[in-house]
């Protein structure tokens, strides 16, 4: 079912599944559905959840996102601002919210501009790696980000905010912190010039290594937990773990090694397992529901803790 609100033209679907809106294929229906293109069209739709008195929700690609069986009862906005522009003066680029990753490193390419290989692979759209400073091989989007728009759902304003005070963090930002009210409209990104083919390259050895280590084959969300700080590993087990710490962008224990140390490799419930592949990973082997993946989950976190005393935190996002 479709109507138009009255407040703007934006179309609202109802009862859309959001198993087709997720990397994972796991999820419920959204009571509304909305995708915006333009920052119109995001108003609208914002005004149109305070009509209807339903909580928000913004929706990006979908690939570090865990959705309920029962779906969400509020509107989801998914956000679909394609704008892909080259400053030459400045040798940046003006990328709206909903550009793929993927695509932005295409456009890296084709214009000999470096200094995002590291993303080689990375999903998810750019308004999402923001949010999160998403990072890899020793590299953060918080590196190359020059200003963020933004639009506040509460008071309906565009904040244009510079790097510093975007307060970019280990896979968090003031966007994150502020949890939906502030919806990641454009970024502006810092590039160098470079050559076409030696980019493509490296950007393409990324996305073969994740090919190689990661479970590809199966629907997923990436990286479950975030890698542990190495600070927080209780001394006890710092020389059992002085082997696998790498620089992410400080001193971390990969994740996945604690998983695998303690034995869950492997581990099923339901249509959900622990990839033996990269154990950080728990894929939908098909038909697998969020319930059997917080099972995991739980199960993961229990038996680190009885093992290693670490409490760890997820990386993915719930709703």
């Amino acid at each position: 079912m479709e109507q138009e609100s009255e407040i703007a033209a934006v179309k609202i679907q109802e009862q859309v599944p959001l198993a087709e809106h997720s990397n994972y294929r796991i999820g419920g229906p959204a009571r509304y559905f909305c995708e915006a293109t333009n920052e119109e069209e995001i108003r609208g739709a914002v005004q149109f959840a305070r009509e209807q008195q339903a909580p928000l929700f913004v929706l990006g690609g979908g690939t570090n996102l865990l959705i309920s069986d029962s779906g969400f009862a509020g509107l989801m906005l998914k956000i679909e601002v394609m704008d892909l522009l080259q400053d030459e003066t400045e040798q940046t680029v003006t990328v709206g919210a909903g550009v793929s990753v993927a695509d932005l490193l295409q456009f890296t390419i084709a214009h000999a501009l470096s200094g995002l290989e590291w993303a080689g692979g990375l999903p998810g759209t750019v308004g999402g790696a923001i949010r999160g400073n998403a990072g890899a091989f020793g590299g953060e989007i918080k590196d190359r980000v020059a200003r963020v728009e933004s639009f506040d759902v509460q008071s309906l304003e565009t904040i244009t905010r510079d790097n510093a005070e975007c307060k970019f963090g280990y896979r968090s930002s003031i966007f994150k912190e502020k949890n939906g009210r502030e919806i990641i409209l454009s970024a502006k990104i810092r590039l160098e010039k470079g050559d076409g083919p030696k980019i493509a390259a490296a950007i393409q050895e990324k996305i073969h290594y994740r090919r190689e280590r990661h479970p590809m084959e199966y629907p997923n969300i990436g990286s479950t937990f975030k890698n542990v700080d190495l600070k927080l590993v209780p001394q006890i087990w710092r020389n059992a773990v002085a082997k696998v710490v790498k620089v992410d962008p400080f001193p971390v224990v990969p994740t996945a090694f604690l998983i695998s140390e303690a034995g869950l490799r492997g581990m099923q419930h339901g249509n959900a397992m622990v990839s033996p592949k990269h154990p950080n990973f728990i894929v939908n082997l098909g038909g697998a529901t969020a319930a059997d993946v917080k099972f995991l989950i739980r199960k993961v976190k229990d038996a680190v803790f009885e093992k290693y005393g670490i409490r760890l935190e997820e990386e993915i996002q719930m709703v």
